[in-house]
């Protein structure tokens, strides 16, 4: 078994480090944050750190790397409040990658890929309108993490969209049916598949 110690992750080629320690952790979320600024330009850009915080109440939270540079999503979130999380298509991966792009403020990524917005219900931040699974959030906080100068932001579910055919009875959402994709690493898309589900698991049972 291949074995890399501390001294060595450390000394590596920055490249092949970030691509190693990325992908080292497993398979994350795949999902696209649409906002609006504060001039109505949209913003839309991928995101693999979205997790599940808590479900009473339904939170959220995801990762913004150091704001040393413009950061459009977390501006536009601490300016507005609301924002949209969007499940990444199979269809899509192409350009769900593409909005990873560094584009002026002013250009909004909706403009430069072949996704569509969409308003629902009056919620004031953009959803994806391809997306099989998407949900409204309003951000409540963020936290500082002072080892490598990144930010927690945390954020309340308010409204969840989806086909009634992912929806199992005691409320489960089968994303294999919703064909929602995967990230491998910072730039490597899969397409997961269901194996089992197993019940509550209780001491020697």
């Amino acid at each position: 078994m291949k074995h890399f110690s501390k001294s060595q992750i450390n000394s590596m080629d920055k490249i092949f480090r970030l691509n190693l320690i990325n992908s080292c952790t497993g398979y994350k979320s795949a999902n696209l944050i649409g906002t609006s600024s504060d001039e109505d330009i949209l913003n839309l850009a991928v995101f693999s750190s979205i997790t599940h915080l808590g479900s009473n109440p339904a939170l959220l939270g995801f990762i913004v790397r150091p704001t040393t540079v413009p950061r459009d999503s977390y501006k536009n979130i601490l300016s507005n409040k609301f924002f949209t999380v969007n499940h990444i298509h199979v269809n899509d991966i192409e350009d769900a990658h593409h909005t990873s792009a560094r584009y002026p403020s002013k250009v909004s990524e909706f403009d430069m890929t072949k996704f569509e917005s969409e308003y629902l219900n009056g919620f004031p931040a953009p959803f994806v309108k391809s997306s099989k699974i998407k949900l409204g959030c309003k951000y409540l906080n963020k936290y500082e993490i002072k080892e490598n100068d990144t930010l927690l932001m945390v954020a309340e579910i308010s409204d969840i969209y989806f086909e009634n055919e992912y929806l199992n009875k005691d409320g489960w959402l089968q994303l294999d049916k919703a064909k929602s994709v995967a990230i491998n690493g910072l730039d490597g898309y899969a397409l997961p598949s269901l194996i089992d589900r197993y019940k509550y698991a209780k001491p020697k049972k």
